[in-house]
């Protein structure tokens, strides 16, 4: 729905409203007020059209301007097919389409990931006016599956996410093509615009090209105002606000890069809807009087000016010889008061109309004089005055030859008060108590008028606006705190740059106003930097104040490099410095990139250089090409890079050095292997690069040299013999030359295992867990390899005793069977950490980088009986309160044989066990925390402790205290179990209220006060137990057995009301009639045994009569 309103200023009394759509009249029915409002049940579509509100009263009819409203459904998008994945390869160009649905209202685009987090805008990757995703070159991490176009239409507070765009950039198997740039768009060479004043124009460049290029703007006619143009979106906009007829004209955008530039040019053509430059005035006339209407509009084209009397076109009306309209001008002759009326001009182009409406009212003598201005401001600060204050008192026309004075009491007795001779009064040095209320009066007349005079408080700026410096990128908030008098409405807070108005708008997030007076800047740019002035104003005064704004960023890429002073292994770099952005530039970064070069193919960083030098001369390799380029450093950061220089290329030469680390590291007998640290690229020098691979042996009969070439590294000798010396030596060599002599260096056959196995194996006791182990070395011919040490193979066979065996099958492999690796030379070794009590087997064996040799003989010890280990566990039990029984499991670790165990506890004596794993303490306190201490005993002595507290239980008991918490049908009970308590067996027993089902309950006995419940057998230790079975909105007594503790508690639900009491629920009428209904059932059974038994009662028969009763009345109880 909407709603449409018109106001009418010109007099509170107004009698009629009337609206025409598309010229003709308009609901009838809806003219009651001046708002006009759809009807819910109608379509929206039928209200689309022009409206104007036409207002009528006694003194004439006012006219609004031209209203016109748009109807249209909410934006929704068309299902969309899955687009494929597009693919492109790295320095291509590509445009990611967007299409939104039509709107009236063009929607703000945001294309975002599917984290919704917006996609990074840069001059390589930027949107246009259209929505789409322009990229001037891609690279590989522009690969992605989630680009999403989102439409936000801001009327509709709808946003539309458009379906997910995946693209794949695999990289170039060759090296990527720089290229000159082209336009994405616009297309063409030449483009025209037509905008009109007051408009936003925005013109776009968006290039692409690799390297990504700059884009310029420049107007042809004129140089562009910084005051007037903003750049936007890395400069690939152009935007111009509120534009005027000067900004009629010829533009030009130049993109560029280092392969070339591309122009566009642009045709702005400036037209404007018609504006006023003077506007007729309302006013009073006397009778007799001649009136002139002056009105004139600008526009172009040229507005066409129209006149209308009460909405009706002059042309339409009866010809009048006291009218004369001429162009803008309507003059009025000898006007009576039947010319009191509504005059409307009217201009008009095909931009569009303007309308003013000018009232004529001609007045008659019984008109009053008009009130006299009626508020003053002056500030109330110490010793401060306002000046001069005028009060005026304009009198009717009637009265052109009467005097016309103020009178106020004594105030014309005031010295700072005088009365002028066209009737004002005039008040110098204004202060506050001069507050008053004030009259006009004419002479000689009764009529007269007041108006109250008020001496405000002057408008404050009590917080101004501050020197601000912003990173760009980042929101900047300007303080404009104020002070106004409360009596006053609120103020008019207008925000200027650069003395150019700050309009705010739910369409651009750019600025945002708050009611403290404070501007917030999003995203700040360059172009954003200024002088900001915040003015407040009210109806009687305004105070402005100015702060600036200095947006800093990274400085702008140098540029313009150049090459000179080339040399072989030389050039000179020049450049010159980009902007500062307003933060000096402290340094510059050299780039280099070698094309030549794979493993080089990267930008990599040469050097850095202070902000004063502008040229460097710069080593290179030769048989190269190189590219070259300069990132400026400031306080904020690192610039982009600048475009690469022209490619400079160094002619070959042969190799400046030859290979490191050359060595052999051979694996295979009788094959020896050689390598080295291969040369970079970039030190090849030269075409045809190779390596020269000499060897010798080291101690031989032949003396000469034997050589072969390969391109890189292993290369093998065979036929060498197992572990023989050679001299070996590398050297680098291409089709220039061969690189300087290489040092020669010692390298070795392939090894093999060794032969030998060492000798005289001793073993020395050094402890019970520590032995030295000794022996023979082997000799070095037999270890054909480089000896690395030998290695001591310990085995564990298990423990001296037969009894314990099966301790050996819980131990882990790892701990029966040990290696220990003595390196080098070495003949003996200490081995710690044996088990006591242990039978031991060693063997000692020499090993190279190919294995292990053969085992010496096995070796056999032992280790001697030690202390115990700890008993695996220790627990107690406490079967009365004196008594507790210990129990325990033997130690894990016996190391040796167990001869019994030690019991310690600090408040009485010692006690020596036998063998047992258990031991009943008797005769304790039960007021005691014992701590308690067992060893386990071996001829060795006493093994390790492990201690226990703890205390004898005492007799349990039911809980004293419970916690209840209530349900409808069920009841959570729980306690706290008593400490140092043993279990205890108990039951719950409720009551209800008489009068209860029995249902699922069962019959403990019969009293007057109702039916009595219990549970099953309860835990003390449980701690919880849940009744079940309960009738909602009953309360209960509950009582735990055994014990006297009762409680009360009511089920959840609503409250089952008892019936009025009357004699069928009184007990005495129930129980007679139980009586009767079992006094019939018994004769009833009387009978029918009689009839069976010929009319004789036997025992029996009796018997079975009173066990069939009693089975009847009597129930086995059910458990709750």
């Amino acid at each position: 729905a909407f709603v449409f309103k018109f106001v009418f200023l010109f007099s509170p009394h107004t009698d009629s409203f009337r609206w025409v759509k598309d010229g003709k009249e308009f609901r009838r029915e809806l003219f009651e007020s001046g708002t006009l409002t759809a009807e819910v049940k109608e379509e929206l579509r039928s209200y689309q059209g022009s409206y104007r509100c036409y207002v009528a009263n006694e003194l004439g009819t006012a006219v609004s301007d031209l209203a016109h409203l748009i109807t249209e459904p909410i934006p929704t998008l068309a299902k969309e097919k899955r687009q494929k994945t597009r693919s492109f390869e790295e320095g291509e160009s590509a445009v990611l389409y967007c299409n939104p649905p039509k709107s009236s209202v063009t929607p703000k685009i945001h294309w975002m990931d599917i984290q919704l987090r917006h996609i990074p805008l840069n001059e390589r990757v930027t949107t246009s006016l259209d929505g789409n995703l322009y990229f001037a070159n891609l690279i590989v991490n522009d690969s992605r599956e989630d680009y999403t176009c989102n439409a936000h239409y801001i009327s509709a507070s709808v946003i539309l996410p458009k379906e997910r765009i995946s693209i794949s950039v695999t990289p170039s198997n060759s090296v990527v093509k720089n290229r000159r740039p082209q336009l994405q768009k616009p297309a063409g060479s030449h483009s025209s615009y037509l905008v009109l004043r007051g408009q936003t124009l925005t013109l776009e460049c968006i290039p692409e090209g690799l390297p990504t290029p700059e884009v310029q703007w420049e107007r042809m006619d004129s140089p562009l105002s910084p005051e007037r143009v903003r750049m936007l979106k890395y400069k690939r906009w152009l935007q111009i606000e509120s534009v005027s007829e000067a900004d009629d004209g010829e533009y030009t955008c130049t993109a560029q890069n280092s392969q070339g530039s591309v122009k566009h040019h642009y045709s702005v053509t400036v037209e404007a809807a018609p504006y006023w430059t003077r506007r007729p005035e309302d006013h009073l006339y006397a009778p007799g009087e001649t009136v002139r209407l002056d009105c004139q509009a600008e526009g172009i084209p040229t507005p066409n000016i129209t006149w209308s009397i009460n909405g009706v076109p002059i042309a339409g009306t009866d010809s009048d010889s006291r009218r004369h309209v001429s162009s803008g001008t309507l003059i009025l002759t000898d006007v009576q008061y039947s010319d009191t009326a509504v005059y409307q001009c009217e201009a008009t182009n095909k931009h569009g109309n303007i309308l003013v409406n000018t009232r004529v009212h001609v007045v008659g003598e019984h008109h009053l004089i008009q009130s006299p201005s009626a508020i003053c401001m002056c500030s109330l600060h110490a010793g401060e005055r306002l000046g001069t204050l005028s009060l005026q008192c304009e009198y009717g026309f009637v009265f052109k030859n009467e005097w016309i004075i103020f009178n106020s009491g004594p105030a014309l007795a005031n010295a700072k008060m005088s009365q002028t001779s066209d009737g004002n009064l005039q008040i110098s040095d204004v202060s506050e108590d001069d507050s008053n209320m004030y009259t006009c009066s004419v002479r000689h007349s009764n009529r007269s008028i007041s108006a109250e005079l008020q001496v405000l408080n002057r408008t404050k700026i009590v917080d101004p606006p501050q020197d601000l410096r912003v990173l760009r990128g980042d929101d900047a908030v300007l303080q404009c705190k104020y002070t106004v008098d409360h009596k006053l409405k609120q103020p008019t807070i207008q925000w200027k740059k650069d003395k150019h108005k700050i309009t705010s708008s739910a369409n651009d997030d750019k600025y945002s106003e708050y009611t403290d007076g404070s501007l917030k800047i999003t995203d700040v740019q360059m172009e954003d930097s200024g002088i900001y002035s915040c003015e407040i104003s009210t109806k009687l005064d305004s105070v402005s104040a100015t702060g600036s704004i200095t947006v800093q960023d990274k400085p702008g890429s140098p540029h313009s490099l150049g090459l000179s002073e080339k040399k072989d292994r030389s050039v000179t770099l020049s450049w010159m410095p980009g902007a500062e952005n307003n933060s000096p530039v402290s340094e510059y970064v050299i780039e280099r990139k070698e094309e030549q070069n794979p493993e080089k193919g990267r930008w990599e960083e040469y050097r850095r250089v202070p902000q004063d030098i502008r040229h460097l001369e710069i080593h290179l390799q030769p048989y190269s090409t190189y590219h070259f380029r300069v990132r400026a450093v400031n306080g904020i950061g690192m610039s982009e890079p600048s475009p690469p220089s022209d490619s400079y290329s160094t002619p070959a030469a042969k190799p400046d050095m030859n290979p490191e680390n050359v060595t052999t590291v051979s694996t295979d007998s009788n094959s020896m292997v050689i390598t080295w640290q291969e040369l970079e690229q970039r030190q090849f020098n030269g075409p045809g690069f190779k390596y020269k691979i000499y060897w010798r042996q080291a101690s031989g009969s032949s003396p000469h040299w034997k050589e072969s070439s390969a391109s890189n590294p292993p290369f093998i000798v065979n036929g060498t013999g197992t572990f023989i010396p050679f001299e070996i030596k590398v050297q680098a060599v291409n089709e220039l030359g061969v690189g300087p002599e290489p040092d020669a260096e010692i390298g070795y056959s392939g090894e093999d295992l060794p032969l030998e196995a060492p000798s005289e194996v001793a073993v020395t006791e050094l402890n019970k867990t520590t032995v030295l182990v000794r022996w023979s070395p082997v000799s070095m011919e037999s270890v054909r390899g480089h000896l690395l040490g030998y290695k001591i193979h310990l085995r564990k066979k298990g423990p001296r005793t037969h009894s314990r065996k099966s301790l050996l099958m819980q131990e882990p492999a790892a701990d029966r069977n040990r290696v220990i690796v003595v390196h080098g030379n070495k003949v003996e070794m200490v081995v710690s950490d044996l088990q006591f009590y242990s039978n031991y087997t060693l063997t000692v064996a020499p090993f190279n980088s190919k294995g292990e040799g053969p085992h010496s003989k096995a070796y056999h010890f032992s280790t001697p009986e030690g202390a115990p280990g700890p008993v695996s566990f220790l627990t107690f039990e406490s079967p009365s309160e004196t008594e507790m029984t210990l129990r325990w499991g033997a130690p894990n670790k016996p190391n040796g044989v167990l001869t019994g165990y030690l019991l310690h506890e600090q408040l009485m004596e010692s006690i020596n066990l036998p063998l047992d794993t258990e031991f009943t303490l008797k005769g304790l306190n039960p007021q005691i925390q014992y701590h308690f201490m067992l060893r386990a005993l071996t001829a060795a002595g006493d093994g390790e402790p492990i201690e226990i507290e703890g205390a004898t239980l005492l007799d349990g008991e039911p809980p004293s205290a419970i916690n209840i918490e209530a349900g409808q049908t069920s009841v959570n009970v729980s306690w706290v179990p008593g400490e140092r308590r043993r279990n205890f067996a108990f039951s719950f027993r409720y009551l209800k209220k008489r009068g209860e089902s029995l249902t699922n309950f069962d019959l403990l006995f019969l009293n007057p006060g109702g039916l009595k419940h219990k549970s099953e057998k309860v835990n003390s230790s449980q701690a919880f137990y849940q009744l079940q079975g309960l009738t909602p909105g009953v309360q209960y007594h509950l009582k735990i057995h055994p014990g006297n503790n009762s409680w009360v508690f009511k089920t959840a639900g609503p409250e089952l009301h008892e019936l009025p009491s009357s004699f069928a629920t009184q007990g005495w009428f129930i129980g007679l009639i139980s009586a009767m209904v079992l006094l019939l059932l018994v004769m009833l059974i009387l009978c029918y045994i009689k009839k069976s038994k010929g009319g004789k009662y036997s025992g029996n028969a009796q018997s079975t009569s009173h066990n069939f009763l009693e089975k009847s009345m009597y129930k086995k109880p059910s458990v709750v």
